[in-house]
């Protein structure tokens, strides 16, 4: 059986009882609104989105309508894969920390937004600074050898021969190929 025109059928074809109010899908939504957001604000999904993408990469505030306890969850996962990646671009580094690079990184890139894996750890590497153990300490100065970094955009490979100290000897770029002469051990 057809039901009459104009009544609301719903998956299981039953439709609306007599005194029930139906309206169309989207009435009383303002624009950027949708029909499954919570709190009803005039926000549109992707600015949802990107809050929620700055609560977990750089510490924002949990968005309304999401579960901290959850959103937290899934913060710390992410901040243990990231110092996963950093840890395989910046060996040293993270054996430096030993057991407690998962908790040192965590500290240090709670409220930074990701850089990448070799930008994180370069960054880390230079706040450290003078902290950092021997072959920490020579694995960033090869890399302030090999490349240019300012901080702000990406490394890229220097153009003319570069020299850095390292602990117990120097490091000498030229031509793209490193160096490293040691002192002797007296």
């Amino acid at each position: 059986m057809t039901p009459p025109a104009g009544d609301h059928v719903t998956s299981t074809g039953a439709g609306p009882r007599p005194g029930d109010h139906v309206t169309s899908p989207g009435a009383g939504l303002r624009a950027g609104d949708h029909a499954g957001q919570p709190g009803g604000a005039a926000r549109s999904l992707a600015d949802r989105q990107a809050e929620l993408v700055g609560t977990l990469t750089s510490g924002a505030p949990v968005p309304e309508g999401f579960d901290a306890r959850l959103v937290e969850t899934a913060r710390v996962a992410l901040l243990r894969k990231r110092a996963g990646e950093v840890a395989k671009a910046w060996p040293a580094l993270a054996a430096s920390h030993g057991r407690e690079w998962n908790a040192a990184f965590a500290r240090w890139a709670a409220t930074r937004p990701t850089q990448g894996s070799l930008r994180d750890g370069w960054d880390l590497a230079r706040e450290v600074g003078a902290g950092l153990r021997s072959d920490a300490a020579e694995e960033l100065a090869a890399r302030e050898a090999l490349q240019v970094y300012d901080g702000e955009h990406a490394p890229r490979p220097r153009r003319l021969p570069a020299v850095r100290r390292g602990d117990g000897g120097v490091l000498i770029q030229v031509a793209g190929r490193l160096r490293t002469l040691r002192w002797p051990s007296g």
